[in-house]
């Protein structure tokens, strides 16, 4: 109905007049039709600067918008962290971006295998992008006052460690790609109980899960074991670590430590089924809950439990929601049916399908995750996941390693100089091969290269190796599911090139579908702070975000010659395992 203000006894004492001017009475079938009164012309009414003349006519007065005006000018903010840069984009309630800005920072590589992010700078980087989307936001002529609420959208596994005291980082935040764990996780499979895992948290063990980092970092670095063993270490997150040092940190009245169970899912310390710590979980990583702050996990949508921005363009604006960067972009797309998928390809690939509000614990390879929880007595949703460790980073390998482009975006024309692949394939293993292979031992490997092969056949390799990756992973999750995907939502930088959604559709043999405003990512944490804050009020009031001018890629090639080059591919992926137990262990090291 609105907020009619403070409670006046007058507004009671005359009679109440209903106003209905155009009344539709299959109107009053749906649930969202309300009849609102018309209080007495003396009682004041609401003053709305977007009111507008029709009003008059068309409202009841004291009522000065219908829930779709009023959305076009609520406004939600999005924090996207992610391994390369850091963003934050301004939402209409249409789910149309009004402002952003953009901030590429430095990713560290110390030793082979190793990848490393400066925790300091990641925070400085958000609130850089902040400040000058914020700045762009008022120039269109805004106020902050017209920001609803933000949400946070972050890397995931990517682990960061700090000094419960002085709020103050005490190494690199470990990125989730790093393979340093590597002889760790070897020792971790043999232990008793190391098959129980997955049953528990939905994870297998390998170099991907926060688990496995932690524990270096406890093993390894003084600093960190120090203020383990006197009770004074904060593990986090890139979420956690935001939130903490957005509300002010160590120096904040009441400090935030908290984390949302999309992401507590990528920890290996959450009870899928419970969505709460598991002591069997921490016991087995040894990891000791009375030395070591750990984030309380709460639901993905919140108007409470994130805080609020201390200080910046936005001090006093509410954080109300928090999803890992996968699951936030299953809900930019609007993947709230069970059955539906999505992949997103960035400096990864990232696979989630909706499996509903049940885990299903994968015999195939996948991950089983939280998919969002929006709490307000809804159940949590569930995903199969697959991750692919390699996308748009190998197209940056080509680019920055071997000066093949000079900026991203012209690999697809690079592929397209050439007809096919001329027979090369490209395992883009850097980090192993995540799902469903989970092949730790191997590294990126080139095969079919003659005197013949161009720069445009291993661009066009490169492009392909991520659709043969989600090729796989697609097939794990039918096994799992019982059920043919019918079609392929997809998003992220690499979506970009047509070539690529092509070739992803003619391997596949489904069709891809890629929509016209592909910032899903930052739009999932948006919907997730927005619903907590009342721009939306339920998932239905979603069903026309970002629906408009998407493009279908329907499959194109032939079945047999699909299913040769397929073949290929798991040759070649059979040929680059156990290339590092191969490499000397002196020159290994």
């Amino acid at each position: 109905m609105g907020d009619l203000g403070n409670f006046n006894p007058i507004r009671f004492e005359q009679g109440m007049v209903i106003d209905i001017p155009t009344l539709n009475l299959d109107s009053l079938k749906k649930p969202e039709a309300t009849i609102t009164p018309l209080y007495p012309d003396h009682i004041p009414t609401l003053e709305t600067p977007n009111q507008h003349p029709h009003h008059t006519k068309h409202l009841p007065r004291g009522i000065d918008e219908t829930p779709e005006e009023q959305r076009r000018h609520w406004f939600v903010g999005s924090i996207d962290q992610g391994t390369t840069s850091s963003r934050f984009l301004i939402f209409n309630g249409e789910g149309d971006p009004v402002a952003s800005h953009q901030l590429e920072f430095e990713n560290l590589y110390p030793k082979s295998g190793w990848h490393e992010h400066e925790p300091l700078e990641l925070l400085a980087s958000v609130e850089e992008c902040i400040d000058e989307a914020m700045r762009k936001f008022v120039d269109l002529g805004y106020r902050k006052s017209d920001i609803r609420s933000i949400g946070i959208t972050n890397q995931r596994e990517t682990t960061v460690v700090w000094d419960n005291i002085t709020g103050e980082p005490l190494y690199n935040a470990i990125v989730w790609p790093d393979t340093r764990t590597k002889d760790l996780v070897r020792d971790l499979k043999s232990r008793d109980q190391a098959d129980t895992l997955t049953d528990l948290c939905g994870l297998p063990l390998s170099t991907y899960p926060s688990s496995v980092k932690l524990m270096w970092l406890i093993e390894n670095v003084d600093a960190v074991k120090q203020a383990y063993e006197e009770g004074r270490l904060a593990f986090g997150t890139v979420d956690s670590w935001l939130i903490y040092k957005l509300n002010g940190g160590a120096k904040a009245e009441k400090p935030v430590h908290v984390t949302d169970s999309t992401n507590a899912s990528r920890t290996m310390f959450m009870n899928l089924h419970t969505l709460q710590y598991d002591d069997n979980l921490l016991k087995f990583f040894g990891i000791d809950r009375n030395k070591i702050h750990l984030p309380k996990i709460v639901p993905s949508s919140d108007p409470c439990c994130f805080g609020k921005i201390a200080k910046g363009a936005l001090s006093g604006v509410r954080i109300a929601g928090c999803l890992g960067d996968q699951s936030s972009a299953l809900v930019g797309q609007c993947g709230f049916s069970p059955g539906q998928a999505k992949n997103t390809y960035g400096t990864g690939c990232f696979l989630l399908y909706n499996v509903g509000t049940k885990p299903v614990i994968s015999k195939y390879g996948l991950l089983a995750t939280v998919a969002y929880d929006f709490g307000g007595g809804r159940k949590p949703v569930y995903a199969l996941e697959g991750s692919i460790a390699v996308a748009g980073s190998g197209v940056k390998f080509l680019m920055n390693n071997l000066g093949f482009v000079d900026k991203s975006s012209a690999i697809t024309d690079l592929a397209e100089s050439v007809d096919d692949n001329g027979g090369v394939v490209f395992v883009t293993a850097f980090s192993g091969l995540f799902a469903p292979y989970w092949i730790d031992d191997a590294k990126g490997t080139l095969f079919g290269i003659t005197q013949h092969t161009q720069k445009g056949h291993i661009a066009r390799a490169t492009l392909e190796a991520t659709c043969f990756q989600t090729k796989a992973i697609l097939d794990a999750m039918e096994k799992d599911s019982n059920a043919k995907l019918e079609s392929l939502a997809v998003d992220g930088g690499l979506s970009n090139s047509d070539l690529c959604m092509q070739t992803q559709a003619d391997i596949t043999g489904i069709p891809v579908d890629r929509p016209r405003m592909r910032e899903t990512t930052a739009l999932g944490a948006a919907i997730a702070a927005g619903l907590a804050t009342g721009v939306w009020k339920e998932l239905n009031d979603l069903k026309d975000v970002n629906r408009a001018g998407r493009k279908v890629f329907k499959p194109k090639m032939e079945r047999k010659q699909a299913k040769k080059l397929i073949k290929k591919w798991e040759q070649a992926v059979e040929m680059s395992r156990g290339w590092v137990n191969e490499a000397a262990d002196g020159e290994e090291e």
